[in-house]
């Protein structure tokens, strides 16, 4: 019998396998995929916190990124340069494989082609190479994506909405060390451009509905030179549950993507350790009640919990902004001194800390509204 399955062979699951292997348990990662690291879903922008959190070499990195550029449909710019690295631009394949093997260094054994069906009493249930098999294991961790099969087993109720994804990587002359966001191209979520090195970007979009028209129209601005395309989907909402049944629901499984920016590295990753120190403590137990997996939850909520909240309340207030009113805020946070803040304060896997610095701004609050600004900072003091 296996101490830990693990489901799912992405980041989250590939951490949380090297976790709890590193502690001692005897661990089985299952795979549905071919190979680790495909089919690509993912824009592969990763914070200096989410790449570290990785525990990976360089090897995958294509270039560093310093700042941003948002560029309203009405043409305001807002621009922020750090002049220091502010996130990595990654392989996302390449990386996926190297925090797999560090996770196999650690002791974890790996079955690709594993299709997860279903589990119940911490048996697992596969289909594979070897036909059907029913796997035992005191705990199971899911990391199995934002369509959890695990999750749909269960019962359980799902994240609140699941946006849709798209990007190619185009050429794109020069080297630009900026992130350019474009609101306009996506009512309910954003456009990107994301540089990949000399004469290359990554330009991309996602939103609720119509993407793959959204995309082919943001996409020509950017001339023909597509050289790959990867589609993906991002769940938005905490699920409300994230255990049941000697399982711990762990990255995109439970909902975890940051609604401000879509990216699911950072919190998937630190919640893979937390399901990991859930999982050693109740092995060591030997006890696996509600009470003892609901630890669990508390874990993750007083690490990244209230910046989650935080940020589906100001995903949901964008998706509410007419194009003028985002120009208008645009202009505002280019006031040198609030884009002084933003350089020194801001943070893509916390933005709490700017969003409450910004929320004291007199002119950023006309242009939110009152109630808006309130209902924000109540999530603050809650």
């Amino acid at each position: 019998m296996y101490d830990v399955i693990v489901v799912g062979g992405g980041p989250c699951g590939s951490a949380a396998a090297r976790f709890c292997a590193e502690s001692g348990l005897k661990v089985l990662v299952l795979e549905e995929h071919a190979s680790i690291g495909y089919p690509v879903q993912c824009a592969g922008l990763l914070s200096c916190n989410a790449f570290d959190e990785c525990r990976v070499t360089e090897r995958s990195v294509f270039q560093e990124v310093s700042g941003a550029k948002i560029i309203s449909s009405g043409g305001s710019v807002l621009e922020f340069d750090s002049g220091k690295t502010k996130a990595y631009v990654v392989d996302r394949a390449a990386l996926d494989r190297e925090m797999a093997e560090n996770a196999a260094n650690a002791g974890a054994e790996f079955r690709l082609k594993s299709y997860v069906c279903g589990a119940e009493n911490g048996r697992v249930f596969v289909r594979g190479q070897s036909g059907r098999e029913e796997i035992p294991a005191k705990m199971i961790i899911a990391a199995d994506g934002p369509r959890s099969v695990l999750s749909r087993c269960y019962g359980l109720k799902r994240q609140e909405m699941i946006l849709s994804g798209a990007q190619a990587e185009v050429s794109f002359p020069g080297f630009h060390n900026l992130v350019e966001i474009y609101p306009g191209a996506s009512e309910d979520f954003f456009g990107w451009v994301i540089p990949a090195g000399e004469g290359r970007a990554r330009v991309g979009l996602c939103g609720g509905e119509n993407v793959p028209q959204r995309f082919s129209e943001f996409l020509k601005r950017f001339g023909s030179g597509n050289v790959h395309l990867v589609s993906g989907t991002i769940p938005l909402g905490v699920m409300p549950k994230t255990y049941h049944d000697r399982t711990l629901f762990v990255g995109d499984a439970a909902g975890f993507a940051k609604p401000t920016s879509g990216g699911g590295i950072y919190t998937g990753v630190r919640s893979a350790f937390h399901a990991s120190e859930t999982a050693l403590e109740c092995i060591e137990k030997d006890s696996f009640s509600d009470s003892d997996l609901k630890r669990y939850e508390g874990r993750w909520k007083a690490d990244f919990g209230r910046e989650l909240k935080i940020g589906m309340m100001m995903y949901k207030m964008r998706r509410n902004l007419p194009d003028d009113r985002i120009d208008d805020i645009c202009r505002i946070l280019s006031r040198p001194d609030i884009r002084d803040d933003i350089i020194k304060y801001g943070d893509m896997d916390r933005p709490g800390v700017i969003i409450r610095k910004v929320l004291k701004r007199p002119a950023v609050v006309k242009a939110l509204g009152l109630a808006a600004c309130m209902e924000i900072k109540s999530v603050f003091s809650s």
